[in-house]
């Protein structure tokens, strides 16, 4: 077993709230339970139990975070296992780019999806070209949730978001009528159009979008 995974196991069980997890999981709609501990404790108690163990060891933080994500019961070592993921020895690691896709595919919902997006902007910056590709093949796959994760990869980029990548990201999804397809679209665009509202507005002229698109897009434009 894991020592780095079974630790994080057991301060995760420390901090259970019973009460809470019903609550949880029927928002997020999961067959698998909660324990009942919130999204920023579970990161907070990821990231202390990680520095007391494997320090800034990123090839044992590694496998860590496949043995939480693999042997997870409860829905919260899965969100553990993507804040290993987030660790500064691992978040601009090109190793993890295989682990983030399996994620995506394996927790196929928006939670998982939103989350792993993050790293993409991490690995955007640390090797534009090889992670454009990268995101250039999710936005054509065949699942849902890897095109969402193309979409919504640039957020929080500002002026680092290439506009090429994500028109291209865009269109390949722009004949969707997934929700949370369309959703993503608008949110990336109202995202970037912070930075550059010229760019989006021209972007949603030039395009057929879906109404919840194109509202979501240019709601505080």
């Amino acid at each position: 077993m894991d020592a780095l995974a079974d630790a994080v196991r057991a301060a995760l069980r420390e901090a259970a709230d019973p009460a809470r997890a019903p609550g949880q999981q029927a928002y997020m709609k999961s067959a698998m339970p909660f324990l009942g501990v919130s999204v920023p404790e579970t990161r907070r108690l990821t990231r202390t139990v990680a520095a007391e163990i494997a320090g800034r060891d990123g090839a044992a933080l590694l496998p860590a975070a496949s043995a939480l994500w693999d042997d997870a019961t409860h829905r919260e070592e899965r969100y553990a296992a993507l804040a290993l993921l987030a660790l500064p020895a691992l978040r601009r690691d090109p190793a993890i780019v295989p682990v983030v896709e399996r994620f995506v595919v394996d927790g196929a919902w928006w939670d998982i999806t939103d989350e792993a997006a993050h790293r993409v902007a991490d690995l955007l910056d640390a090797d534009p070209a090889a992670m454009s590709a990268q995101v250039r093949a999710w936005a054509g796959s065949d699942d849902l949730w890897l095109r969402r994760l193309a979409i919504i990869g640039q957020l929080g980029r500002r002026d680092r978001v290439d506009g090429d990548l994500l028109t291209d990201a865009i269109e390949a999804n722009l004949d969707s009528d997934e929700f949370f397809l369309r959703k993503a679209i608008g949110w990336a665009l109202r995202d970037y159009g912070r930075t550059a509202p010229d760019w989006v507005r021209a972007f949603v002229a030039a395009h057929e979008l879906s109404s919840l698109s194109r509202r979501e897009a240019l709601r505080r434009l």
